[in-house]
């Protein structure tokens, strides 16, 4: 579909909603109308020419009281859905009567298969309804929807002499529009959701290319499986499987893709449903694996309610939610913040060869990398190309979490086992919803022998073109040309100024803890009678025993003193607080250190010489009594970009800066001898 006829069908159904719904709903509510009808009379204008015939087998069907009609209905039909009531969407125009079409309306949803059916209670088309009829809206928003001015089908309308009058609305452009009605409606509210699940075209299509063209000379005659586990309305999967085709026939392969994905936002989930059923991708909905009937495009949460148990793929590429809490996950099993620890599940904890638990959950606030340990989980390791992974994320991803948190720990584990092939740093605005850069992540274990051990840094942050008008926050878009340098940097694997290369060593550090030792003088002249910490017996204990220390007793050694004193451990520590002050040069006090004093480390793992050598020439120098505990030391990963591509703003030469400052002398001396002479 050309952009003006998209143009033209998307102000067709956004004037719906001002036309239709202005005065009878809040603007709130549109997007709970429009969407809903928009997706039913994708899938009512199919089903059209084969209605009479569907109707007459239903009869027979039932007359010799045959059971399971699914299909031969679909077969019928083409599609792997069917309608069996005497109503399509035309034919409900007709009645004039509000309640009698809310009856027709009604008895129209209920002769869906069950796949339709479920279609429209995720998007709540019953109530809809209620609300249409209650407002004397219905019969007009139908009448909207059926116009013949616009084309919901993925068939285009043909004149007589064939020749196209409306384009066909392919699944993608489908889903497209969906996510922009939903974008507009949402910025007229003031809501800030709208994208968190869509992915814009041009970077699906980079995305796609990132996972497929790479090991293309290996597409074979064969099944490719592909999944999306926060899969909006299907583009990522729709596109790639296209893209996986293509180069699969341009090198003379026959490859069968499968899609797979997950969806928690009930409106989206429908919507994707349904363009894959009327794309006949998906001939049944339903498969079984592990012994269980599952759904190819499972419903809820991919964290908590893991549609796709135990499968792996050939290709995992996603755009999950950033800086979104998962709270809501956890008390889907039960727990609260607290109890986090306690989220059991073997693709967010994993075992090390040592037999130790190494857990990948990140802080609550950001569910971003449990997307990232799930597709991780999905790897496969028997096939030719493995799995690629290729997912979106913001900046937070390369280095939030401290060495030992979950994300660092998931960033170290797909380091040190050479899993990361590349990161590629992407424009700002290149989102509908948010002016962040984002990060493509793409790991894979099957790397080809000249990328082992190192991982690839991309900056494709100025390589994009303008768009000659923002869509929402989106002032750019990836070309087609754009796609083409990135790819390049990619798979020539070259040092450049967009290009660097790095062992993997390079992203980890040890996280040192250095210690001193605590140095206490004693003052023994305090006066602890006003003292608040020590009961009135104590008081009168400790007063007896600082008597009681021999005069020549060091005060400058805690040691000693409190060897002198003679005090039970606990009331001398309380005693300790009130009569002493921290002091350098006095003598440390044995097995405890100075938690003023305890700095944190981080030593690059390919520091020369290590630990030891780091605190030789960085620490020991300026604290020579400094040191540290070994089995303290944890390991962790992060990675900068800005550490690696940022450009200083050169600085202006000192005599141009001058000339200028002589010339705005001389403008204003010129500016003040013509005030003085007026």
């Amino acid at each position: 579909m050309e952009q003006t006829q998209y143009n033209t069908l998307f102000s067709f159904i956004w004037n719906i909603a001002t036309d239709v719904l202005v005065f009878a709903f809040d603007k709130s509510e549109y997007k709970k109308i429009i969407l809903p009808m928009m997706v039913l009379r994708r899938i009512d204008v199919l089903l059209e020419p084969t209605k009479e015939a569907v109707i007459k087998m239903k009869e027979q069907l039932d007359s010799r009281q045959i059971g399971n009609q699914d299909p031969i209905l679909t077969g019928i039909t083409g599609y792997p859905f069917y309608n069996t009531s005497k109503f399509t969407m035309k034919t409900l125009k007709s009645e004039i009567d509000p309640l009698r079409l809310k009856m027709n309306f009604l008895e129209y949803l209920g002769g869906f298969s069950a796949d339709v059916i479920d279609i429209a209670k995720k998007l709540d088309l019953w109530h809809a309804v209620d609300r249409l009829t209650e407002t004397e809206r219905l019969g007009s928003i139908i009448e909207k929807f059926t116009s013949d001015k616009i084309n919901l089908s993925n068939k285009p309308v043909m004149d007589e002499e064939g020749k196209v009058l409306l384009p066909a609305l392919d699944n993608h452009t489908m889903g497209t529009m969906f996510e922009e009605l939903l974008r507009r409606f949402n910025e007229e509210n003031n809501v800030t959701e709208a994208g968190e699940h869509f992915t814009p075209r041009d970077y699906v299509k980079l995305l796609a290319d990132l996972a497929v063209v790479p090991i293309a000379n290996q597409l074979c005659d064969t099944t490719y499986r592909i999944y999306d586990g926060a899969c909006g309305t299907g583009g990522i999967l729709t596109i790639a499987q296209e893209r996986i085709k293509q180069l699969a026939s341009e090198r003379g392969k026959d490859a069968s893709i499968l899609i797979y994905g997950q969806e928690q936002a009930p409106d989206t989930y429908a919507t994707c449903k349904a363009d894959l059923m009327i794309s006949g991708e998906i001939q049944s909905f339903q498969y079984y694996a592990g012994g269980e009937q599952r759904q190819y495009i499972a419903y809820g949460s991919t964290l908590s309610q893991d549609g796709h148990a135990g499968e792996t793929y050939d290709f995992c590429i996603s755009n999950p939610p950033f800086g979104t809490p998962w709270k809501e996950d956890l008390k889907k099993r039960g727990l609260t913040e607290k109890e986090k620890s306690k989220f059991s599940d073997s693709r967010f904890i994993v075992t090390d060869k040592d037999g130790q638990e190494i857990s990948f959950l990140p802080d609550i606030g950001d569910c971003q990398m449990m997307f990232l340990a799930n597709n991780l989980s999905r790897m496969q390791d028997d096939t030719p190309i493995g799995t690629r992974i290729v997912e979106v994320h913001n900046g937070s991803s390369l280095f939030t979490g401290d060495a030992g948190s979950g994300a660092s720990n998931l960033r170290q584990y797909i380091i040190e086992h050479d899993l990361l092939e590349a990161i590629i740093a992407m424009p700002e605005k290149d989102f509908y919803n948010t002016g962040i850069g984002t990060y493509i992540w793409i790991v894979t274990n099957r790397k080809e022998e000249r990328r082992k051990g190192k991982v690839q840094l991309i900056d494709a942050t100025k390589i994009s073109t303008p768009l000659r008008k923002n869509l929402g926050e989106k002032n750019c878009e990836t070309s087609e040309e754009d796609r083409k340098v990135i790819l390049k940097l990619l798979t020539d694997f070259n040092e450049t100024e967009q290009s660097k290369i790095f062992p993997n060593e390079e992203f980890g550090y040890w996280k040192v803890t250095v210690e001193r030792p605590l140095r206490l003088r004693v003052v023994p002249d305090t006066d602890i009678s006003m003292s608040e910490t020590l009961k009135a017996d104590e008081k009168a204990k400790c007063h007896a025993a600082m008597q009681r220390v021999p005069l020549g007793t060091p005060l400058d050694d805690w040691n000693q003193y409190a060897k002198a004193l003679n005090l039970p451990k606990t009331l001398a520590k309380k005693l300790r607080a009130l009569i002493t002050v921290r002091d350098e040069n006095a003598v440390a006090v044995e097995g405890e250190t100075d938690r003023e004093l305890r700095d944190v480390e981080q030593v690059p793992l390919r520091y020369e010489g290590g630990i030891d050598a780091f605190m030789q020439r960085e620490v020991l120098p300026y604290a020579p009594d400094a040191f540290y505990v070994p089995d303290d030391v944890v390991v962790g990963y992060e990675l900068s970009f800005t550490k690696y591509f940022y450009k200083p703003v050169q600085l202006r030469p000192i005599t141009d800066i001058a000339a200028d400052i002589r010339g705005i002398e001389q403008r204003l001396q010129g500016a003040l001898d013509d005030i003085l002479s007026l």
